[in-house]
């Protein structure tokens, strides 16, 4: 087990799901943590502490990105890792998507993950220390006729590559990046009633955790030869075919 102690996390989205999930995880282990969502002190899933600072905000917006760091640093005086979990996912024909579709997921998934990125490296060139975990897609590398989703795909494929473009950019300055692709997870955003047929979707014929998401967060960050990894959540999908 390697060593949490005094390191600080920044975690999207957390307010629900999987981000929730993922700062629950990463403060059980010690870490101090600033979790950001657009309503992360009224959800009522965190409450804030002296190990946990609660910090409401659009991920879109680059405001947010600049008050969770600075909020990092005022709070607990460095950061150390920054996981990009924030997302949406819209799935539907090509030619059905919308404007807005396009706007929001741009927004979100994107935009957020540019923000958030480029305010989090500001800090870490200067220590010559950081990690950051993006949040990928299963999808991305193993499309499916039955989830048509070519646009959310179009932006989580590319922040795979920009993972790997960013681990060989700042690998002498002591900072890793990686990715987590999960499958499909178990969280609110699945209904129970869909849960047998989106475990038929992986060949081990389940759905994932959100413990096992932050579960590959922890291995990640302490996984400190491990850079530009894409680590697929999804019980083997991204194989190949199994039916």
């Amino acid at each position: 087990m390697h060593d949490t102690n005094g390191k600080v996390a920044l975690v999207t989205g957390a307010s629900s799901g999987i981000g929730l999930g993922i700062a629950k995880a990463l403060l059980d282990r010690g870490y101090d943590v600033v979790a950001t969502s657009r309503h992360a002190s009224r959800a009522g899933t965190l409450v804030a502490s002296e190990k946990l600072a609660l910090v409401d905000g659009d991920v879109g917006e680059a405001s947010t990105a600049s008050r969770a760091v600075d909020t990092a640093l005022s709070r607990f005086g460095k950061l150390d890792l920054l996981v990009n979990n924030a997302g949406i996912f819209i799935g539907r024909p090509f030619t059905d998507y919308t404007d807005d579709d396009y706007a929001r997921l741009l927004s979100t998934n994107l935009t957020g993950f540019y923000h958030m990125t480029r305010a989090a490296l500001r800090h870490m060139v200067p220590r010559q220390s950081g990690h950051i975990v993006n949040m990928g897609a299963s999808l991305a590398s193993q499309p499916m006729a039955g989830i048509p989703s070519a646009l959310p795909m179009l932006i989580k494929g590319g922040i795979e590559a920009a993972t790997r473009s960013l681990a060989i950019e700042y690998a002498a300055r002591g900072i890793r990046v990686n990715v987590i692709a999960p499958g499909v997870i178990d969280t609110p955003m699945v209904p129970k009633d869909k849960h047998a047929q989106f475990a038929a979707l992986s060949p081990a014929n389940r759905i994932g955790t959100v413990e096992e998401i932050a579960d590959a967060v922890l291995y990640l960050d302490g996984a400190s030869f491990v850079s530009g990894e894409i680590l697929h959540l999804d019980g083997g999908a991204h194989a190949g075919r199994w039916s």
